[in-house]
């Protein structure tokens, strides 16, 4: 009789019994081993290596040729959940296509990336979709079911949302911390992140770098108290590249890297990246703090359990079984794949603004606007015939089609220019790089020169890490160095002082290892970019620094070395710069040679704003001012395409022009999508997902990350935006009407109809906010709670009907610490963005009013104030719990407390409780009157020497006493200090609470006393 296959190979058997067998086969040493990123394997049971791991935010990445489709905030633009889906379902088929070819490919994708985008300065915001939470959560959910497929037990690859929790810097991002109140936690950032999980599509998530309220987040509480409480599956968190080792290196959080292994298990972190592909360290650190007693294997078993479930889901103990084993390298860039391609860079294409002049006609002609308006040109109508049908394409985004960090090596590349080209034929295509043409001469003689001549490209080998990071310069071809007769470079200014200069050949300067500047480089990339300089006035010229590394570049009889000659800028060489032509002027000469201009502005992914790089501004680079001011000085018919990761401040574009464009930048089909967008092959439907603010000033702090009190994002910003979130036009128009809101117990319907009343067909995005009608305490101006894009044909009227609970009004009572909807009226509005609202339909919410807080009864945690003044939350403990601390010692904070409930007016009292969480007391007695005193416990701590002073008074400044606390030795070694008050509260009043020195405040109580006992001696006078 044939042997029956072990549990651990019986495809049948329930999944769990499955783990558990093969789990109990495991050595100590081997279950340790699969903690790392890098899990070997396992031979005598059959189990295969795996990393965790594959890039895929939006295409293959690092793993060579594959589709490219546009970057994540471009997805965003679109609006479109069902897009969303389609492009994971391709990006999956390619993983596994890829993996066909090359099994280092790995099935455990790091994608999508769920921060909600609420700084548009933040380096990675090319990374997010949108500042929305409801929109993230509803692309991220498409996105991660195209990825996981739709088979019923198996999965194609494995999403991994990144970055929990509460996570837009990039400025010292391991060690600076968020301080996040509870609202904007459990309204803001969480929601992002529990619509997918709670989809099912999910299989983990990867912490960030940084810090929540003075806690690193790989040791985030809320895995367990949020995140594993959503769903019922094994959810996997994977660490961010390095943080393991940051615990106890750059954060100190921990003393020992052994401490900070077993703190990151207890946590719920189960896959350690760190090292690279040396697991070594890794077990090391497991294997000591296991020795130490700090964990137990059942640790160790728990993590290694949620990843064999992960990989028995995507099907490696089954091969036979396994839907998706099949897909072969001839499922990647397939036909359907670079249609979608296009597809997803035409729907992410936002016009922002049109006086007419859009779309174009390739006769020349002007465009015509929805409402039936000419040419905004003016001037226009008077160009000779032999150039208006000529295209002037000027900028540093007008021949290019950029990758990002995270794309897949383009196998296709279309640029605007080219697609114009293609489309008009060259000879009516006109081209200025807006680039300055430069050549610099040396202080110490001759000029710098690009020795003529290239050799063939390198073929690229085996890589030995699959991390990019890793990859070097090429060192085959000779470097830059001085001669009789110069070269002329084309030197960018992408601003900020940051440069790129090319060679005529098209190659960029570019320093390898060995510290020798080429042209070498094809584009700017890199981990660290080698392809940035400085010029820095010096003398009677300018030094040359390269920004790579920071360094001064010196002229060597071997060539030009960008090492500073290991001393200062004494060593350096000085060159003094000639421009031979400024950009400006080329761009304008081009500009007058064409009947319409377009000016493709924007960002390089990785110069001035990428990961580990914030921006400091929202302007667009002054020399890219210069070139639509160039254009539109000869040529009013001047359209600004943006082609950016970000938004930017552009007012006094948006008053000059009369059109604007933004997207993304549109991987491997960008220049066509555009161009169809242009000459009104797809009317433009895209949205923007994010608030394009006027100005720098309009926004708070980078590190602020109270949008309720610092005013911040669509929900709660006072000022107006340049563009607001939703914004977006179209080449038709259409029309609202007829909304109606039915309730069915905790579920209201929206209906309403849309008609396309222009001449051609085009997708509307039906956006519907709610927004409370006299809130108690702040609330978003509106709120997204559903939207739809959908085709309309001209003349179309469509029916759309939105589900949306009444939870969705609601918020989280920090005075309750639960979600409420408060009784009164609400209203949902429809519209074509969140500031340009169509229809209105109340809504009333019933139910008793909102009770005040039940301070005698429960306290007061300190966290859960509603209104702060130079007051940051920082860890009431290492594992779990907030405190409050002001945010600069040197300056008050102050809490404030709203609808505090002391008792009844007559003074009748309760019983006080115990004071919560320490060893003072909180009185005891019942009465009133003269018998007994009110009292309050401080629970606070103060880690510096000397004192600190807490003090409380009523919102009428009527004051209620102020307590010492001293030295406890640790922020962690909290004491219950004593305060009898010397007022005697009654009745529901507003309480403030300020704290001066360097104090964490955790809690307080209140009770009764007996007025004979004598107040402790840490209490303070009144």
């Amino acid at each position: 009789m044939p042997t029956a296959p072990p549990p651990r190979r019986a495809a049948r058997l329930p999944r769990r019994q499955r783990v558990d067998d093969l789990l109990a086969h495991l050595t100590l040493d081997e279950r340790i081993a699969m903690l790392h990123q890098f899990a070997p394997a396992v031979e005598r049971l059959r189990i295969a290596a795996f990393r965790t791991g594959q890039e895929a935010l939006h295409g293959v990445a690092w793993m060579g040729p594959a589709t490219v489709f546009p970057q994540a905030v471009g997805l965003g633009a679109s609006w479109s959940p069902d897009l969303l889906r389609r492009v994971g379902e391709a990006v999956s088929t390619e993983v596994r296509a890829l993996r066909a070819r090359d099994p280092r490919v790995g099935l455990n994708v790091w994608a999508p990336v769920v921060n909600p985008l609420r700084d548009p300065r933040w380096g990675r915001n090319e990374e997010g979709y949108s500042e929305d939470p409801a929109l993230t959560a509803a692309l991220a959910t498409a996105y991660t079911r195209g990825l996981r497929g739709d088979h019923p037990r198996y999965w194609r690859t494995a999403p991994v949302l990144k970055h929990w929790l509460a996570h837009n810097n990039e400025t010292a991002r391991d060690t600076t911390s968020a301080s996040v109140p509870p609202r904007v936690l459990r309204e803001y950032d969480l929601p992002a992140f529990r619509g997918p999980v709670e989809a099912g599509a999910v299989a983990g998530v990867m912490p960030a770098y940084s810090l929540v309220n003075g806690r690193p987040n790989h040791l985030s509480p809320y895995l367990a108290e949020e995140l594993r409480t959503w769903t019922e599956r094994e959810l996997v968190v994977c660490s961010d590249a390095g943080a393991p080792s940051n615990i106890a290196g750059s954060q100190g959080y921990h003393a020992t890297h052994e401490e900070a292994a077993a703190a990151l298990l207890r946590a719920g972190v189960d896959s350690f990246t760190d090292h690279d592909q040396d697991p070594t360290p890794t077990a090391a650190r497991v294997r000591g703090a296991l020795e130490r007693g700090l964990i137990s294997e059942h640790h160790i078993d728990t993590a290694v359990r949620r990843l064999l479930a992960m990989r028995r889901d995507l099907g490696e103990f089954d091969p036979v079984d396994d839907p998706y084993a099949d897909l072969g390298p001839e499922h990647a860039d397939t036909p359907a794949h670079r249609e979608l391609a296009r597809e997803a860079a035409e729907q992410a294409v936002v016009l922002l603004k049109n006086d007419g002049l859009l779309p174009l006609r390739e006769d020349g002609a002007a465009g015509r606007s929805a409402n039936g308006s000419g040419d905004a040109g003016g001037d226009g109508d008077g160009d000779p015939s032999d150039r208006a049908g000529t295209v002037a394409v000027i900028g540093p985004l007008a021949d290019a089609c950029k990758r990002d960090w995270y794309s897949g090596d383009l196998i296709r590349r279309s640029t605007l220019r080219g697609a114009l080209a293609e489309r008009l034929g060259p000879g009516r295509v006109v081209h200025a790089d807006g680039a300055d043409r430069v050549r610099l001469r040396c202080a110490t003689g001759g000029w710098l020169r690009v020795p003529p001549g290239r050799s063939a490209e390198p073929a690229a080998g085996p890589a030995g890490s699959l991390n990019p990071a890793h990859a070097r310069g090429r060192t085959d071809l000779p470097p830059v160095t001085r001669g009789e007769h110069p070269t002329e470079l084309a030197l960018t200014d992408w601003g900020g002082g940051v440069l790129t200069l090319r060679a005529p050949d098209g190659h960029y300067l570019s320093a390898a290892a060995d510290g020798f500047v080429r042209a070498s480089a094809k584009e700017p990339g890199g981990w660290v970019v080698q392809e940035t300089f400085a010029l820095e006035p010096h003398g009677p010229g300018h030094l040359l620094r390269h920004l790579g590394s920071g360094r001064p570049c010196r002229l060597t009889p071997d060539g030009l070395r960008a090492d500073g000659g290991g001393g200062g800028p004494e060593t350096a060489e000085v060159f003094t710069v000639e421009v031979t032509e400024r950009g400006e002027d080329a761009a304008a000469r081009a500009a007058a040679a064409a009947g319409t201009v377009i000016v493709a502005a924007g960002n390089d992914p990785h110069i001035n704003g990428r990961e580990t790089e914030d921006r400091t501004t929202l302007a667009l680079p002054p020399a890219q001012e210069r070139l639509w001011r160039a254009a539109r000085a000869v040529n009013p018919r001047t359209v600004l395409a943006l082609v950016s990761s970000y938004p930017y401040a552009v007012p006094e574009a948006d008053a000059a022009l009369p059109a604007l464009l933004w997207t993304a930048h549109g991987g491997q089909a960008a220049g066509t999508a555009l161009t169809r967008v242009l000459f009104g092959d797809v009317s433009p439907a895209g949205r923007l997902p994010q608030t394009w603010y006027a100005r720098d000033a309009d926004l708070p702090g980078l590190f602020d990350y109270d949008i309720i009190g610092a005013r911040a994002t669509y929900l709660y910003f006072d000022g107006a935006p340049l563009y607001p979130f939703g914004h977006g036009l179209s080449y038709s128009a259409f029309s609202y009407g007829g909304l109606t809101v039915t309730r069915d117990g905790v579920v209201l319907t929206a209906t309403l109809t849309v008609t396309n009343t222009g001449d051609r067909d085009a997708d509307e995005v039906v956006q519907l906010y709610a927004r409370a009608g006299a809130p108690r305490v702040p609330r978003p101006h509106r709120q997204l709670v559903a939207h739809e894009r959908r085709r309309l044909a001209a003349g179309e009227t469509g029916r759309f009907t939105f589900t949306v609970p009444v939870s969705a009004l609601g918020h989280w009572d920090v005075a309750h610490g639960r979600w409420t909807t408060d009784p009164g009226r609400y209203e949902l509005q429809a519209g074509a963005s969140a500031a340009d609202i169509r229809l209105t339909a109340p809504v009333t919410v019933g139910g008793p009013p909102p009770a005040p807080r039940p301070v005698r009864k429960a306290g007061l945690e300190a966290a859960h104030h509603d209104v702060s003044e130079n007051a940051v939350l920082v860890d009431r403990a290492k594992t779990r719990g907030d405190a409050v601390a002001p945010a600069d010692p040197g300056t008050a904070a102050r809490l404030l407390f709203r609808a505090c409930d002391f008792g009844p007016e007559d003074g009748t009292a309760a019983t006080a409780p115990e004071a919560r969480g320490g060893g003072g007391t909180g009185g005891g007695g019942a009465g009133g009157g003269p018998a007994a005193r009110d009292t309050v416990v401080l629970l606070a701590a103060r880690a510096e020497p000397g004192e600190a002073r807490i003090g409380l008074a009523l919102a009428d400044g009527t004051p209620l006493g102020e307590a010492v606390v001293p030295c406890t030795d640790s922020p962690y070694a909290y004491r219950a200090v004593e305060l009898t008050l010397g007022g005697a509260p009654r009745g529901v009043r507003d309480l403030w609470i300020t704290l001066r020195g360097a104090v964490r405040l955790a809690r307080l109580d209140f009770g009764l006393r007996d007025a004979s006992r004598e107040p402790s001696r840490a209490a303070g006078g009144h």
